[in-house]
Order: structure tokens, then C-alpha cells, then sequence
């Protein structure tokens, strides 16, 4: 491991003022976005849309990182540049998905628990020598009666040490990324009780493997009340609660912290992230790593109008440009 490796990395992803955006959806989710969209669900369409992504003009400006998928790491623009070597071009760090996925945890219902750690170590190695400097493995976690389980969350607590310790053996910087579900009808409290759980475990489970704090980085949910939940908490409760639940339970020596958008609207997740940075100053550097959060204008408008790249690419760097404010408090609708 190169620690100071490691640590070069994390600051250019959290350079201020940007964040890191997520195109790392797999074939599944990105055909059933197209496909509400009436998009033809082909290898074709998908290399079209991610070109559109990764050759965004001035993209850079408010973008450190991109995180791919394995499909989208293979592939080259139409004049067969790769991919990698475009976002390279324009200073921007290839990260990667490693995950596998989510699968029901035997004999815990509504419990599920990410697989991937199988031949993980030869498929870093590739990575690595394909030009990824980061990754990024998900965990999810359900809020309901008795759920998430312990031994949920013990489990992808493991996983994610693991993996984490992987990246590092291979001077790849981890994004842990335990996923809160902003599904359902639960309360900002039960996010919160559910949230100090899951990191507490988390970071214990970490320490307990001696994974390099300082190397790796958060990605995961804002303290938020469920999508179907009554008077839902206003931006102001959510960034006092988020905060307050990060500095008890996030070590100050861990890289940074980036959320994931999680199901809120475009509005809400760069509010959110605003009304964070007008509360002072924080022990970690924290910022946005959203995927539909900053794709979604740019799809829907690319769906109806692809002969127009120019016009897409201008809503995706606009998106970006509205979270790069919100991460340092200066968004204004």
C-alpha cells in the first residue's frame, strides 16, 4: 500500500469545488431508464449516451471523478478514444463499481447483502492497469419494523473492509458506500437511529481490518425521512441531522464524504447538500457523488432531441455546476 498515494487521490477527488459523478449504472438499470424514455435498449445507444457524458465540455470545471462500470471502462468514443483516456485528458479520476450486486440474506427477510469479493483481488489488477485510481462497492439497507438486521449490517460491514483493503493493496482508493433506502414511509429520526447504527458498525468493522482511514472515502445517504412519509423534514432538519449524525459516528481522519442522491428529487439532494455547507466548517471535506441527481435533465432532454449532443451535454454540465455551488454553500434556486 502507498499511503501517500492514497491520500494524493482522495484530494483530487475532494478538491473544492467539485464532486464526483456516478455513470456506473449496470446494463439492467440503464436499459429500464432508456426504456421509460423509449430509448432503444442496445450496446449501441448506451455507448452513444455515455460518449455524451464523458465528452461534456467543461465538465471538468466542477467533476473530479467519474464512477464507470465494467461495460463503460471497455468502451471508446466514435473516433475510438477510449473512454479512460478522454476523462484522463481532461484531469478527471476513472473510478469503478466492483460490486456484483445485491442478494436476499438467508433467513432474514427484507435483508440483503452484497457479493462481488469473489476474484476481486484479479479484477482490481485489471482496473488498475486500465487507469482506475478509485472504486466504489454499494450496500443497501432497509428502514422498517426490526429492519436492518445486525447481522446485516455486521455482514456488509465485513464485505466493505474487505473490499476496501483490496483497493488499498492495489493504491485504489475505496468508496464505502452504505446506502440508507429513502423507500418507504419512515421518519428522519428512524433514518437517523438506523444511520448511527450502520456506521458505527461500519467504521468499527474498518479499524478492525486496519483499513487506512485517511485513503478511503463515504459515500452515502443524507439523514432524510422516507419518500412516503408525512410532512417529510425540511431541508434545515435534514442538514442538522445528517451533520450531527456524521460527527459522532465518522472518524475526522477519513478522507472525505460524498452523498449519493438516494431518490430525491434533483432540487432536494442540491439543497440539501447547500444548507450543509452554511452551517460552518466540518472535520471532512464533504461533497456531492450523484448519478441521476445530474444525468436526469440531460437524459430526458437527449431522449426527445439526440441529434441535439450539444443540448444535453449543456443540462448535464449545468447540473454539475448547481451541486459544485451547493458544495460549498452558494447555490440559489
Amino acid at each position: 500500500m502507498n499511503k501517500d498515494e492514497l491520500i494524493k487521490t482522495v484530494a483530487r477527488l475532494m478538491a473544492v469545488p467539485k464532486g464526483i459523478l456516478a455513470i456506473d449504472e449496470s446494463i439492467e438499470t440503464c436499459n429500464g431508464r432508456f426504456e421509460k424514455l423509449g430509448i432503444p435498449t442496445t450496446l449501441e445507444k448506451r455507448q452513444e449516451w455515455r460518449e455524451l457524458l464523458v465528452t461534456a465540455p467543461d465538465i471538468e470545471k466542477y467533476v473530479s471523478g467519474f464512477i464507470t462500470f465494467d461495460e463503460t471502462i471497455r468502451q471508446s468514443t466514435a473516433d475510438g478514444k477510449t473512454f479512460v483516456s478522454v476523462l484522463q485528458s481532461k484531469g478527471i479520476d476513472v473510478g469503478i463499481k466492483v460490486d456484483k450486486g445485491l442478494k436476499d440474506l438467508s433467513l432474514h427477510s427484507g435483508d440483503k447483502i452484497t457479493e462481488g469479493l469473489d476474484g476481486l483481488q484479479d479484477r482490481m489488477k485489471e482496473y488498475k492497469n486500465m487507469g482506475a485510481t478509485f472504486a466504489k462497492w454499494r450496500a443497501v439497507f432497509a428502514v422498517g419494523d426490526n429492519l436492518p438486521s445486525d447481522a446485516c449490517i455486521k455482514a456488509n460491514a465485513n464485505a466493505h473492509a474487505r473490499y476496501a483493503l483490496i483497493c488499498q493493496e492495489y493504491d485504489i482508493v475505496p468508496i464505502v458506500e452504505p446506502e440508507i433506502l429513502i423507500t418507504g414511509s419512515h421518519s428522519v429520526e428512524q433514518c437517523y437511529e438506523v444511520s448511527a447504527r450502520v456506521l458505527k458498525i461500519l467504521f468499527a468493522e474498518l479499524k478492525a481490518l486496519d483499513v487506512f482511514m485517511p485513503g478511503i472515502i463515504l459515500k452515502t445517504s443524507m439523514i432524510i425521512s422516507g419518500q412516503d412519509a408525512l410532512n417529510r423534514a425540511p431541508k434545515e432538519k435534514v442538514a442538522d441531522m445528517t451533520l450531527k449524525c456524521f460527527k459522532e459516528n465518522v472518524p475526522n481522519d477519513v478522507g472525505g464524504i460524498a452523498f449519493l442522491s438516494g431518490g430525491q428529487t434533483n432540487e432536494e439532494s442540491t439543497e440539501n447538500l447547500n444548507e450543509m455547507h452554511k452551517m460552518g466548517s466540518l472535520p471532512w471535506a464533504l461533497t456531492f457523488s450523484y448519478g441521476r441527481g445530474i444525468q436526469s435533465s440531460a437524459l430526458k432532454y437527449w431522449a426527445s432531441n439526440q441529434n441535439d449532443v450539444a443540448g444535453a451535454q449543456a443540462l448535464l454540465v449545468a447540473s454539475a455546476r448547481d451541486n459544485s455551488l451547493a458544495s460549498i454553500g452558494e447555490y440559489k434556486k
